[in-house]
């Protein structure tokens, strides 16, 4: 019998997603892993608990599941305490947000379970193919749009007719990583006047490819390329100054804003203020992308939409969530990714390296041991 890797249903609310597919089941049963599927895993993402035992896998409770289990696969980390039954030493490989949910991480090493947290991967080339955040946030960037353009009380396009001409609308996306740059593609594909900015001065020409206008500060030094894992990281005081009034004189210009800017391990930066939300027109529309780190927008609220100032702001929580079967797909070859780039042959199961291993390795041998977390 291979290694018994378990995959769980989610049990946190409006998370729809799963961890593997049907797909997924047979490429790592090829490997020589044994499947064992929690009952309902796949409901979400519109895949039925037949699908999985076609692929070869062996549906059962979660105690079944999860019984000497050596592997467990989940979108979202569980609760340790969720966990009993799994072998003494288990991998969980998940979403883990270790800086927001420390505790979480201290209970997983008080278990003797082997935290890896698949939103820590290092963004190198070899990566790329297991790197969940990014696979997600495009999907995220695409749905913003669609939720903006559904909330939004006008069409996107210019539209000539013989009753008169309508004005394409105006998309503003502030911040441009990999859901932000979606959102610009998605927004012109809609017909939209997209503009995007950046405290990256790296991603001007990005913009620019896509077809945008690119909005900067001019005459004060932002941050020249990436920071650190291709994130933005801190600006000055002077620079976040600048921006503050280039973006309240464009902003009030704006039909729809899509925010997305994050800062691994602190609050989302604050980018647009009540008083800004109260330049925009009625019937605008804000979606924040950041709000569950949050916000970066003054008065979003997680899970909510509200309106302000006759402004309509979407806060909804795991946007790549409401694209539960497309996420979910990505999110188990991501998963597969990774396990069969370290499957090893002869231990029947997969072998890390140091450099991938020690970045996303967050708890053994009942210690936490990122750096990350312990400095």
């Amino acid at each position: 019998m291979g290694t018994r890797i378990a995959v769980l249903r989610e049990t946190v609310a409006g998370e729809a997603r799963v961890a593997a597919t049907p797909e997924t089941v047979r490429k790592l049963i090829a490997l020589g892993a044994t499947l064992l599927v929690e009952g309902g895993a796949g409901a979400g993402a519109g895949i039925p608990d037949a699908d999985y035992e076609q692929a070869g896998a062996t549906l059962g409770e979660r105690s079944d599941v999860l019984a000497d289990a050596e592997i467990v696969l989940a979108v979202q980390a569980p609760d340790a305490g969720m966990l009993g039954g799994a072998a003494p030493g288990a991998w969980v490989i998940a979403a883990f947000d270790p800086f927001r949910r420390g505790e979480a991480v201290a209970a997983y090493a008080a278990a003797g379970l082997e935290a890896l947290a698949m939103d820590w991967m290092p963004r190198i080339t070899r990566a790329q193919s297991m790197d969940i955040l990014s696979s997600q946030s495009n999907l995220a960037g695409y749905k913003a749009v669609l939720e903006a353009a559904g909330a939004y009380g006008r069409a996107f396009p210019m539209m000539m007719t013989a009753a008169g001409t309508i004005p394409a609308a105006r998309v503003f996306v502030m911040g441009v990583g990999v859901a932000g740059l979606q959102a610009i593609a998605t927004a012109r594909r809609l017909g939209a006047q997209v503009s995007a900015t950046d405290v990256r001065s790296a991603t001007r020409e990005q913009i620019q490819s896509l077809g945008a206008k690119p909005i900067f500060v001019e005459g004060v030094a932002g941050i020249e390329g990436e920071g650190a894992g291709g994130y933005a990281g801190e600006t000055s005081e002077e620079y976040r100054a600048a921006q503050a009034e280039l973006v309240a004189g464009h902003i009030a210009r704006q039909d729809v804003v899509i925010t997305t800017a994050l800062i691994p391990g602190r609050p989302a930066p604050r980018l647009v203020t009540d008083a800004q939300v109260a330049t925009m027109r009625p019937g605008s529309v804000i979606v924040d992308l950041a709000v569950e780190a949050g916000g970066n927008v003054e008065g979003a609220m997680p899970g909510e939409v509200v309106q302000r100032h006759g402004v309509t702001i979407i806060g909804h929580r795991n946007m790549a969530s409401r694209l539960a079967a497309d996420a979910s797909a990505l999110f188990a070859r991501n998963m597969y990714n990774f396990l069969a780039a370290f499957w090893d042959k002869e231990a029947g199961r997969p072998v890390l390296d140091a450099e991938i291993g020690d970045a996303i390795r967050l708890t053994r041998g009942g210690q936490v041991v990122n750096p990350r977390l312990r400095s």
